[in-house]
């Protein structure tokens, strides 16, 4: 009997310090989370891919219940970008402050010579890759991208290109366009890739290479044409896929894939950094944004830690290289 005895209180000790550890192991182990609203900054106009997706963001991560306090997406969209990348910089220490990243997170400083890198920021994740597409008015006299390009040709300078910012994405494709086809265009800048597309509609240009996400509801509406993706492959979804690849459309080879990143601010501890990663993990797990990418034609990309270090050294290095081709480097 006391043998029996001694043995339950044995086990009920093992169960108690197991619990303990258990409680102990959770605490330890739970991944960071905002405690009070986090400033969700976008380095771009409204309207355009960047803001699209963190304005998708911000009301999933509280629909699906991954963090408790709120999102504020906040546009600072000034100096191709500049403008929210040095503010994010400045927040030093700052667990509670964050940025989407688009290819101005390369293109701005080395096209201006601000004081910048994404090397200033904490990396938290790549969430996706956005295609680039050649598209004209769906009025236009142009079925295919060979027929437009042969005719900019034959008129060099006469038809306007509209792309978001100087020097960025939008004109370093519009370069490639220039130099692999013997074209010439008249680049128009604007501030987002949305105000590009509604140009476009109104016949105030004749062209552009915007994001799927930027032109999808104009053509949706039947108001644009895309006539070709700036890729080695087509876009692998229903209806997107009947959009051929530029070498399909006319023999030559080119392709531009552009970043859907997070960084949070400078100097901020590892657990809060792993604390972002495990949340935008979680955006991607949840079928909203599944659906969100075939709505919007993005390639799922996920990506953190030193992979996404990697892969962000390789990105500024291709990148420098087509904007020395294109003369577009800061002298």
């Amino acid at each position: 009997m006391y043998r029996i005895s001694r043995t339950w209180h044995l086990v009920a000790l093992i169960a108690l310090v197991v619990g303990i550890m258990g409680i102990w192991g959770g605490s330890a182990t739970a991944a960071w989370q905002p405690t009070k609203p986090v400033e969700f900054n976008v380095p771009a106009g409204t309207g355009g891919g960047a803001d699209i997706m963190a304005r998708f963001i911000s009301p999933l991560l509280q629909k699906n219940k991954i963090v408790d306090k709120p999102f504020i997406v906040t546009n600072r969209s000034g100096g191709a970008g500049a403008e929210g990348f040095l503010h994010v910089k400045g927040k030093a220490g700052d667990d509670h402050t964050i940025i989407i990243t688009l290819d101005n997170l390369f293109t701005t400083p080395l096209a201006t010579g601000v004081p910048f890198s994404w090397k200033d920021m904490t990396p938290v994740a790549r969430l996706a890759l956005d295609w680039f597409i050649l598209w004209v008015n769906a009025e236009s006299p142009y079925k295919t991208a060979k027929e437009y390009l042969d005719a900019v040709k034959k008129e060099p300078s006469k038809f306007k290109m509209a792309g978001t910012g100087t020097k960025q994405e939008d004109q370093i494709i519009t370069v490639q366009l220039e130099q692999a086809f013997g074209v010439k265009f008249a680049y128009i800048p604007f501030k987002g890739g949305g105000e590009v597309c509604v140009e476009m509609v109104g016949k105030h240009v004749d062209s552009t290479v915007n994001n799927p996400s930027e032109c999808v509801s104009h053509w949706k509406a039947g108001k644009v044409r895309p006539l070709a993706v700036i890729d080695n492959q087509r876009i692998p979804l229903p209806e997107w896929d009947k959009i051929p690849t530029l070498k399909e459309a006319t023999g030559v080879d080119m392709s531009y894939l552009m970043l859907r990143g997070i960084f949070a601010a400078p100097k901020i501890s590892k657990e809060v950094q792993a604390g972002y990663v495990e949340i935008f993990k979680k955006v991607t797990e949840t079928e909203d944004w599944k659906k969100y990418l075939s709505d919007f034609a993005l390639k799922p990309s996920f990506l953190s830690g030193d992979d996404y270090v990697k892969w962000l050294e390789e990105k500024e290095m291709a990148t420098k290289e087509l904007m020395a081709k294109g003369d577009l480097l800061k002298k």
